[in-house]
C-alpha cells in the first residue's frame, strides 16, 4: 500500500465523513514538508498554505528561528512534568505572555494543550471561582448562535454549531444561547457566571464579523452585573485581526482569556488560560480551594520554547507593523472578486482573515471550490460556501494575489 491507502485503512479523520475519504476514488493529499507559506505534497506539488494548516501557523513553516529553539530545547529536555516541578521555558513564556498586557490586568497563566482545553479550564475555573465567593448559583454561561469554542464536552456546550454539537447539547454545562448583544438585557443576571465569544469574529460560523462597538457593550454588561467575560482568542490571537490580540481594537480586557492555534507560531500543541490576580486570588486559601485540573503535557518544554520563539520574531521583525498594507492588500484583491464574480455574494474580512461567501441554488459547491484550487496553487477549506482565506502572516502581497486569483479560476471550473 502507499501512504494514501494505509491512511485511508489505518486513520480516522476529524470532521471528515470517512466514507467519501475512505472511497476507491478519492485520494488523500499526503502533505510531506513546507516552507514559508507553502507547503508540498509527496508528488512534489507546491501550494500556498492559506489556511495556515487550520489556523495555526503564523510565520510560515520551517522558520529558522523556532526550528533552532525547539533543536534546542531538545537538547536539554522535550518533557518534564508540570506537576510538582517547573521549567525554564514555561516561566519565561508565561511572563512573556503577561507583559502583552496592562500592568495589573491578566496576571496567571495556566498551560493546557490545545483550544478546547484552554476553554474547558476557562469554564471550570469560573464555577470554582463562584462557588469559592459563596455564589455557587452563578453555573451558567451566555454564548451566541453559530459560535464554536472546542469539542470537548463543556466547551462543546457553547457551541452554536448545529450540525457539530447537537448529539451532545444536552450533555454538558447550563448555557444560554443568543442571538444578539442587545438580548442580554433580558437575561437574568443572577445565574449568569460568563459571557464567552470570540472577539471581533465568529470562526467557524464562516467569518462571520460583530458589530462595532459590540465588545465594549458586553464587557460594561458583565461589570454591571457582576458576570465574568471570558474571550477566545484561539483563532484570532497573535495578529491575525492586525493586532496582537483581537479585543484591543475595542480597548477591552477580559477577566479570562483563552490562547492556543498560533501560540506557538503553529508548531506544536499548546494552549494557555490567562487570567487577572483576582480570580487566581480567591483559590489561594485552603487545600479545598486547590483547582484540580491539568494535563500530562501541561507547560511543555518544546512547545513553550516554540512559543517563545514565536514571540520573539515577532518582536525582532516587527511583524505587527507590516501587517496594515497586507490587510490593505488582500482587501483590493477580494473587493475585484466581488466585482468580476457573480457567484461571490459577500466578502467578510477581519485583518488577514476572510470569508468568500458563494452563491448556490441550494447546493454545497465551498468543498468543491477549494477542491478545485488545489490545482491553481492554493490549499485552503470552506465552511459550508464560504471559502476561508486565513494564510500565515509572513505571506507576501503577490502571494495574496495568486491565491485570491486561485479562488477565482477554481469557481470558474466549478461553475462553468
Amino acid at each position: 500500500m502507499n501512504l494514501g491507502e494505509k491512511d485511508k485503512f489505518f486513520i480516522w479523520h476529524p470532521f471528515t465523513p470517512m466514507a467519501e475519504w475512505c472511497s476507491d476514488t478519492f485520494e488523500p493529499l499526503v502533505i510531506e514538508r513546507g516552507k514559508g507559506v507553502y507547503v508540498y505534497d509527496t508528488q512534489g506539488r507546491r501550494y500556498i498554505d492559506g489556511n495556515s494548516s487550520i489556523w495555526t501557523n503564523v510565520h510560515g513553516h520551517c522558520h529558522p528561528i523556532i526550528n533552532q529553539a525547539i533543536i534546542q530545547q531538545l537538547e536539554k529536555i522535550a518533557h518534564c512534568s508540570f506537576l510538582g516541578t517547573t521549567n525554564e521555558s514555561a516561566i519565561l513564556l508565561a511572563e512573556k505572555l503577561i507583559e502583552l498586557f496592562p500592568s495589573n490586568s491578566l496576571q496567571r497563566v495556566f498551560f493546557s494543550d490545545d483550544g478546547s482545553t484552554a476553554i474547558e479550564c476557562a469554564m471550570k475555573m469560573t464555577i470554582q471561582y463562584f462557588q469559592i465567593k459563596g455564589q455557587s448559583e452563578r453555573c451558567r454561561f451566555v454564548t451566541f448562535d453559530n459560535a464554536y469554542h472546542g469539542d470537548t464536552l463543556g466547551a462543546s456546550s457553547l457551541g452554536g454549531v448545529e450540525r457539530f454539537f447537537a448529539r451532545f447539547s444536552d450533555l454538558g454545562l447550563p448555557v444560554i444561547r443568543l442571538n444578539s448583544v442587545e438580548e442580554l438585557n433580558k437575561v437574568d443576571s443572577k445565574e449568569i457566571a460568563a459571557v464567552v465569544l470570540e472577539p471581533m469574529v465568529q470562526g467557524a460560523a464562516g467569518i462571520r464579523l460583530w458589530p462595532e462597538g459590540m465588545l465594549h457593550q458586553i464587557r460594561n454588561w458583565c461589570d454591571s452585573n457582576q458576570a465574568l467575560l471570558i474571550l477566545d482568542e484561539v483563532m484570532t490571537g497573535f495578529g491575525r485581526t492586525g493586532k496582537m490580540f483581537a479585543c484591543e481594537h475595542e480597548g477591552v480586557i477580559p477577566d479570562i482569556m483563552a490562547l492556543a492555534k498560533g501560540l506557538t507560531g503553529g508548531y506544536l500543541p499548546l494552549a494557555a488560560t490567562l487570567t487577572t490576580g483576582e480570580i487566581f486570588d480567591a483559590f489561594i486559601d485552603g487545600q479545598e480551594n486547590t483547582f484540580y485540573y491539568g494535563h500530562s503535557y501541561s507547560g511543555n518544554p518544546a512547545g513553550c520554547a516554540a512559543a517563545l520563539a514565536s514571540l520573539k520574531i515577532f518582536e525582532e521583525e516587527s511583524i505587527l507593523s507590516k501587517l496594515p498594507e497586507k490587510i490593505n492588500h488582500l482587501s483590493k484583491v477580494l473587493e475585484k472578486l466581488k466585482i468580476e464574480n457573480q457567484k461571490v455574494i459577500d466578502i467578510r474580512q477581519c485583518g488577514l482573515i476572510a470569508g468568500i461567501e458563494l452563491l448556490s441554488d441550494n447546493e454545497i459547491i465551498g468543498p468543491k471550490v477549494c477542491n478545485a484550487a488545489r490545482d491553481y496553487g492554493l490549499l485552503t477549506r470552506a465552511i459550508g460556501n464560504t471559502v476561508v482565506f486565513m494564510p500565515p502572516l509572513a505571506i507576501k502581497n503577490d502571494e495574496i494575489s495568486d491565491s485570491i486569483a486561485a479562488v477565482q479560476k477554481a469557481i470558474g471550473k466549478v461553475l462553468s
